[in-house]
């Protein structure tokens, strides 16, 4: 009897089968996942409206304003110094002291200076009297005109003598050359000093002057007179008033900007030379300018824009009027008319006339551009682009577009004053 033997299928083809069945299962769980995921985002609603915060466009006075960088200087300064050697025998002066002109700061030894100065009076008092006696002699011709023109002379060179060693005697001395405050002195009796060293520093800090730049273009604008105000880092939220002094005649011809210089009252010595500080200068008559806060106005490659807040309805209309002035018809146009259709086919007339009422309603952004032309402190003067009284988003710009829908919370409202001061102040 002869047994059959059944031939097994090739090895190949089991794995066509195997990849096969593998396939297929992976199109069915993309298929259920695919379903899943469209009946998920089928229930997902429209975006909710973001939250912003707004102001309106206001005229405002405006003070036109030059704004630079500044150093303060003294009205008179100086680094105090001798000029011939000697030893210290007194010091008359503290650290800081406030000094009058001509005071004596500083002695050095002159012991042997101040005797041989009256060594020379002793010898000019003699030539006096020796003179006095020559021209009573001459008067009664008991001598010649030789020996009175000798003693003349000698009476002269005597008197030159005295001057000269006063002067000596004066060098040792260092004084005050004008009223000022001393710096901090760390010379004491004994010391010996060469000549030329710095002593201590005077400076006369009332008034003070502060130095600064500005671009030639400007020069029309400054005057001698001109007020101006100084905000310094040291003195948070304080300003100090002065008055342009002088403008320098030269234009520098490296940088073409032009020095002025003002003067600014300082009783109270709060201000200090050497201090930097921000300096602006009033300039022309106060104008009137469209204000807005900075944050409202983003900066862009393309230009300055604002989120002007309207109706949905006057958004539509604007679209729908700028499209048929293009001739051209507006995106959402088909889109618009797919869903008057769909409403229509509504059921319920009342339900849709409410819908639309609110969505006529809604608020929405429409992105402007706009001319600005400076700022003071938080604020933006606009020039061109809005009207009186638009209302403007000033907060919330960054996750807006044209046309988006908004909810308008002024509960927090960002930073709006023309003369700011810090927090901490």
């Amino acid at each position: 009897m002869q047994t059959r033997v059944e031939r097994q299928p090739k090895t190949w083809k089991r794995m066509l089968w195997m990849i096969g069945g593998v396939l297929l299962l992976l199109i069915i769980i993309a298929g259920i996942f695919a379903i899943n995921l469209m009946k998920m985002m089928a229930g997902f609603g429209p975006p909710p409206p973001s939250v912003v915060s707004t102001a309106k466009a206001a005229y405002e006075e405006w003070q036109p304003e030059l704004k630079a960088v500044g150093s303060l200087r003294a009205a008179k300064g100086s680094d105090l110094a001798l000029d011939m050697p000697g030893l210290v025998t007194d010091v008359n002066l503290k650290s800081g002291d406030e000094v009058k002109q001509g005071q004596v700061l500083l002695q050095l030894r002159d012991t042997e200076d101040v005797a041989q100065l009256r060594q020379l009076e002793a010898q000019t008092a003699l030539a006096q009297v020796t003179f006095d006696r020559a021209k009573q002699q001459l008067a009664v011709q008991a001598i010649s005109k030789a020996d009175y023109d000798t003693a003349a002379a000698d009476l002269k060179a005597k008197q030159a003598s005295v001057q000269q060693q006063q002067v000596n005697v004066a060098r040792k001395q260092l004084r005050a050359p004008f009223v000022g405050r001393a710096g901090i002195i760390t010379i004491n009796p004994g010391t010996y000093l060469e000549a030329g060293k710095t002593i201590v520093t005077l400076q006369q800090v009332d008034p003070v002057y502060v130095d600064f730049f500005l671009p030639q273009k400007n020069l029309a604008d400054v005057r001698v007179g001109q007020k101006i105000a100084l905000t310094l880092d040291a003195f948070a939220g304080k300003k100090f008033e002065g008055t342009v002094s002088a403008v320098s005649p030269k234009v520098d011809g490296s940088t073409r900007n032009i020095q002025i210089e003002a003067s600014v009252p300082n009783p109270d010595r709060t201000l200090a030379p050497g201090m930097y500080a921000n300096v602006s200068v009033e300039v022309g008559e106060k104008m009137r300018y469209l204000t807005l806060p900075q944050t409202a106005v983003v900066y862009n490659p393309y230009g300055e824009t604002v989120y002007v807040v309207k109706k949905k309805s006057e958004f539509d209309k604007a679209n729908a009027a700028a499209a048929a002035k293009n001739g051209d018809k507006p995106k959402d146009a088909a889109a618009n008319d797919k869903a008057k259709k769909d409403d229509a086919k509504k059921s319920d007339a009342k339900a849709d006339d409410k819908k639309k009422a609110d969505d006529a309603n809604q608020l929405v952004v429409q992105q402007a551009f706009v001319t600005t032309d400076g700022t003071r402190g938080d604020q933006v003067s606009i020039t061109k682009g809005l009207n009186e009284g638009d209302e403007v988003v000033t907060s919330g710009q960054i996750k807006l577009k044209n046309g988006g829908a908004i909810t308008i919370d002024n509960s927090v409202q960002p930073a709006n004053s023309p003369n700011p001061t810090p927090q901490e102040h």
